[in-house]
C-alpha cells in the first residue's frame, strides 16, 4: 500500500501473549536507499575477496 509521499513502507510486528510491539520504517523517496547501496558498495570496495554480510557493514 502506498500513501501520498511514501515510497515504501517496511513493518516489523512481534506479538507475544497479550501484547505486540509494532515497528513501521517510511520512506519518502528511494534516494535512501541507493545511499545506503553506495555506502555499502564503497565499504566493500576496501575489503579483500570473500563472502561479507550485511552485518559486517553496519558493525564499523
Amino acid at each position: 500500500r502506498r500513501a501520498g509521499d511514501v515510497t515504501g513502507e517496511h513493518e516489523v510486528l512481534l506479538a507475544g501473549n497479550r501484547e505486540t510491539l509494532e515497528l513501521t520504517h517510511r520512506a519518502g523517496d528511494r534516494g535512501v536507499f541507493a545511499e545506503g547501496a553506495i555506502d555499502a558498495a564503497a565499504w566493500l570496495a576496501d575489503r579483500d575477496a570473500g563472502w561479507y554480510a550485511f552485518d559486517d557493514v553496519l558493525d564499523e
